[in-house]
């Protein structure tokens, strides 16, 4: 049995207003927020009648939700997951048991009491419980439930660490591809257009200024706009030496089925904006409304008419 119970991988005190709420994230991945503190937060008694455990309710809502004027605010949903959870706590090792709700259900349980205010529903001893409810809906707001949890245990990082391995492993191949053309040369020929550069360059005039920042603004308006971190793990897995020469090349790293299949896309939209400029200023504005995210690209822009 004690083989079926999650064990908490991480805990902290979730802090809203004058609540504080022991939580944890599980195993499996649940958010609970522990049954003590949910009581403590809507101000009920600190602890179940009889210790931890003792009175927990194991079907139908629990007693803060089961006075009958309550009912008719609480959905099908709500009163079907309100089941408490069983789980080995982070400290106690593979000792003791904890009780805990889902974090999700916190949001829906302060709407049952707003809801049944709003109405006239509530009585006199549950109006206290309204208030409270009404700060943690506020705090909600702002920050979803689960990413606060995930902040309050320290689960943020890690879970950070998973998604970005999920991702390199989409995107970064294990073993080195073959070199296939990925740039079409309309890609370069339209940024060079718009650059006033000469297409194509001749390396027998040296080394022109235009083409010096190629390859920075081929990382710009291409690389940086894969999944965050997959650019990291390229500029990682194959460095420019000290002549600011690589090895090979960076699509010769990315994953034949995901990781170059989106890098193609990035080139032909790019490509599109820029077959649609007459000049570099309405690209950079077609360009800002397309991938709106951060000021990279206007730094990126800025260095490089700094520098002609």
């Amino acid at each position: 049995m004690s083989e079926t119970i999650p064990r908490a991988t991480h805990a902290g005190v979730l802090n809203i207003g004058n609540a504080q709420i022991p939580c944890a994230v599980l195993e499996n991945g649940e958010r609970v927020l522990t049954q003590e503190g949910v009581l403590a937060a809507i101000g009920r008694a600190r602890k179940a009648k009889g210790g931890q455990g003792a009175s927990v309710v194991v079907d139908g809502p629990p007693a803060f939700l089961s006075a009958k004027n309550l009912k008719p605010f609480i959905s099908e949903r709500l009163e079907t997951s309100t089941t408490p959870i069983v789980f080995r706590p982070f400290e106690g090792g593979h000792k003791g048991k904890a009780y805990g709700y889902p974090a999700r259900l916190l949001p829906e349980i302060c709407q049952v009491f707003l809801d049944a205010r709003e109405t006239g529903a509530l009585k006199p001893n549950q109006m206290h419980i309204a208030q409270v409810c009404e700060v943690l809906l506020r705090g909600f707001a702002a920050v979803g439930i689960v990413a606060l949890v995930d902040e309050a245990t320290g689960y943020q990082a890690d879970r950070d660490r998973q998604e970005l391995h999920k991702i390199l492993e989409a995107y970064i191949s294990k073993e080195l591809l073959p070199w296939t053309k990925r740039f079409p040369d309309v890609f370069y020929k339209q940024m060079f257009r718009l650059w006033g550069w000469r297409y194509p360059p001749d390396a027998r005039e040296g080394s022109p200024r235009g083409p010096r920042y190629v390859g920075k603004l081929t990382k710009q308006l291409i690389y940086e706009k894969l999944p965050r971190g997959v650019l990291n793990e390229l500029e990682r897995l194959n460095p420019p030496n000290e002549k600011w020469q690589r090895r090979s090349r960076h699509p010769q790293h990315l994953t034949e089925g995901i990781g170059n299949q989106h890098l193609e896309k990035q080139i032909a939209v790019v490509t599109a904006l820029m077959r649609g400029a007459s000049n570099k200023g309405q690209f950079k504005r077609l360009f800002a409304r397309n991938f709106p995210e951060g000021h990279e690209q206007t730094e990126m822009f800025n260095e490089v008419e700094r520098a002609e």
